[in-house]
């Protein structure tokens, strides 16, 4: 069996940004993800813009441009397929890493499909696999979503939009114009400081006006099949209800993480234990990079402001 210099457990940006520096210094790698090429991306809403520049998520030197001002997913996934093409990544997509046994410089990644060699992992997983769950009754009933696609399904529906962020924001106003009757239910007094601000004043016109209903200060107590149960400030509260839209955000695959050996910095916010410079875990060979550091913290990491981590980890690498 051919042992491999690198292999990297997740093909988002982060990922392929890793298996470029692996061609770079002329590395043997190979990147092996579960779903698609930037799968993480790929279930994006349709209709989603970043809040970012296209330069800000560029990786590999090969340039993103874009037809607007803050590109869009389709732009995005047309952008990293193109980076894998012009690097001729190595990438092994719809096939799931099982287990990561044996230990430095002869790790053994067993996959649904295979069973490969390698001197390092790098574990760049990011988090949007696994919803923060609400542990409500109702929450497995159909009608209750954790991730967001496009408006119309909704349309002329009585939603209930959990979350006072911007993907909270975002699926209200968009149900909200396709005729949806849409309530927020958010935990906090206000919505969140990070909302994007060419957003805030839109989505707070609509709750001032009540086109949007809103509970704040408010959770939602139990999901029924035609109702929803609400705990406010001025007590407990039922409404008609066709779908529940939970943006409560998400967090890495702590289980996997665990399997691995990797331990936690703390037990709160799960961070995996990993140096600041070189993004080693506590186990020798075995890197994390991008969001999948972030443990529940979420809003620590983004593409753009990880970029550098592959070229860390790559540093650390040829330094051994």
């Amino acid at each position: 069996m051919k042992k491999h210099d690198v292999i990297i457990i997740g093909a988002g940006p982060i990922g392929l940004a890793c298996g470029v520096e692996a061609e770079k210094h002329k590395m043997t790698s190979l990147t092996i993800e579960k779903g698609c090429l930037v799968n993480s991306i790929y279930r994006y809403p349709k209709n989603m813009t970043f809040f970012s520049t296209s330069d800000r998520l560029e990786i590999g030197n090969v340039p993103f441009i874009s037809h607007g001002n803050k590109p869009t997913r389709t732009e995005a996934l047309e952008y990293y397929r193109r980076v894998k093409e012009s690097w001729g990544l190595n990438v092994r997509t719809y096939e799931t890493v099982n287990s990561v046994t044996g230990e430095y410089p002869d790790f053994i990644i067993t996959t649904s499909k295979d069973q490969y060699r390698s001197k390092n992992v790098i574990v760049s997983t990011g988090f949007f696999d696994e919803p923060n769950l609400l542990g409500i009754q109702g929450e497995n009933l159909s009608k209750v979503k954790h991730y967001y696609d496009e408006p119309h399904p909704y349309a002329f529906q009585k939603i209930v939009v959990i979350g006072g962020g911007n993907s909270a924001v975002d699926v209200a106003l968009e149900t909200f114009r396709r005729g949806s009757d849409v309530t927020m239910v958010i935990k906090k007094n206000n919505l969140d400081e990070g909302v994007k601000y060419w957003v805030r004043p839109d989505i707070e016109n609509r709750l001032k006006d009540g086109s949007v209903k809103s509970y704040f200060n408010s959770t939602v107590k139990e999901i029924r099949e035609h109702d929803v149960v609400i705990k406010t400030p001025d007590g407990v509260i039922t409404i008609g209800n066709d779908f529940v839209l939970a943006m409560t955000g998400y967090h890495p695959d702590f289980s996997f993480l665990e399997s691995l050996g990797i331990q936690s910095r703390d037990e709160i916010t799960k961070e995996p234990n990993y140096d600041e410079e070189s993004f080693e875990t506590n186990v020798k060979g075995i890197f994390v990079a991008g969001v999948v550091c972030c443990g529940y913290e979420t809003r620590k990491w983004f593409i753009e402001n990880s970029r550098y981590h592959a070229v860390n980890i790559f540093r650390s690498i040829l330094d051994r």
